[in-house]
């Protein structure tokens, strides 16, 4: 649909009697050569009417009067002979079902404090003596990548539990089909500015589809704004992961280059390597023997559960 066609479609639906008033204009335009004056419709529409076909850029300066910005649109609105487009841009999106409660922000403190462990030997060696005492026995039963096995199943498993009940797949598709209809609704202002420059619309137009083009640029910004609800919802299950997960790689940190791990692995496409030698960059090889069993244990588990994390539809 056309910008003329969607305005046209406002206005009736903001003032059923303006399709009469629509109607009248169409004919005297006919009459008169495509063009048309007040005197030539003041009986069939009020002031308020004529005064708002102008304000939205329906009515154009003429050679004499006032003609139709874009007629085929205008004929097409009227006759509903026009494939109908709205931006659904006005989405109810409730920001208190984004916000965080005592307990997510006390868990985000937490995850920041914990990942001092990483740089501050005191803090890694408590949490990582304290963890051991939980964890040792598996230790002791187990080589060390069974280990890392176990421990990938056990975040794989609280991740998948915590992504699914604190994360609102339906508020975060309220967000997305908001930002796609701006993104549609700029991508039609810009394109109704083309057309009219190619087809040597008069500077009066062109002037009106600027003013629309920026007013649609400020809507998109101002809900760039708003969607940092958006960015909450996907952050609020992040700072739970953490805060269990953190103490995790603390301990198998500590266990390795406090406690040290002896003896070697075989990695897939590796071949035999100690835990600490780098295989991505720095990345060490039990970091990246974690990454994998976790990974794949995260998407074993949602098959397992049922569990969809895809943003819904509104």
């Amino acid at each position: 649909m056309t910008r003329t066609a969607e305005k046209i479609n406002d206005l009736v639906r903001e003032d059923s009697s303006m399709t009469d008033a629509l109607e009248a204009i169409r004919e005297a335009a006919d009459r008169n050569g495509g063009e048309v004056e007040w005197a030539d419709v003041r009986e069939e529409l009020t002031s308020g009417q004529w005064g708002r076909l102008i304000e939205k850029g329906v009515l154009v300066d003429g050679d004499e009067g006032f003609e139709i910005t874009d007629r085929e649109a205008y004929d097409q609105a009227l006759d509903g002979d026009g494939d109908t487009k709205s931006y659904d841009t006005d989405v109810d999106i409730d920001a208190e079902e984004s916000s965080w409660s005592q307990w997510d922000k006390l868990a985000g403190v937490g995850s920041l404090l914990l990942m001092f462990g990483y740089w501050i030997e005191s803090v890694r060696d408590t949490v990582g003596g304290t963890l051991d005492m939980a964890l040792g026995p598996l230790d002791a039963a187990l080589p060390f990548y069974g280990v890392i096995l176990s421990v990938a199943l056990l975040t794989g498993l609280y991740s998948t539990l915590l992504q699914a009940n604190l994360m609102n797949p339906e508020i975060m598709g309220k967000y997305q089909q908001r930002m796609k209809a701006m993104q549609e609704k700029q991508k039609d202002a810009r394109e109704a500015k083309k057309e009219a420059e190619e087809r040597g619309a008069s500077e009066a137009e062109i002037e009106r589809l600027d003013d629309e083009l920026e007013k649609v640029r400020e809507e998109q910004m101002e809900a760039m704004a708003e969607n940092l609800g958006m960015f909450k919802e996907q952050l609020r299950p992040m700072v739970w992961i953490m805060l269990f997960t953190i103490p995790l790689f603390l301990w198998m940190y500590w266990k390795i280059h406090g406690v040290g791990i002896d003896g070697t692995v075989v990695m897939p496409l590796i071949g035999e390597t100690s835990w600490n030698a780098g295989l991505l960059g720095p990345m060490p090889a039990w970091i990246v023997w974690y990454f994998l069993c976790s990974m794949g244990f995260t998407q074993l588990l949602r098959k397992a559960l049922n569990i969809d994390m895809t943003p819904s539809g509104a």
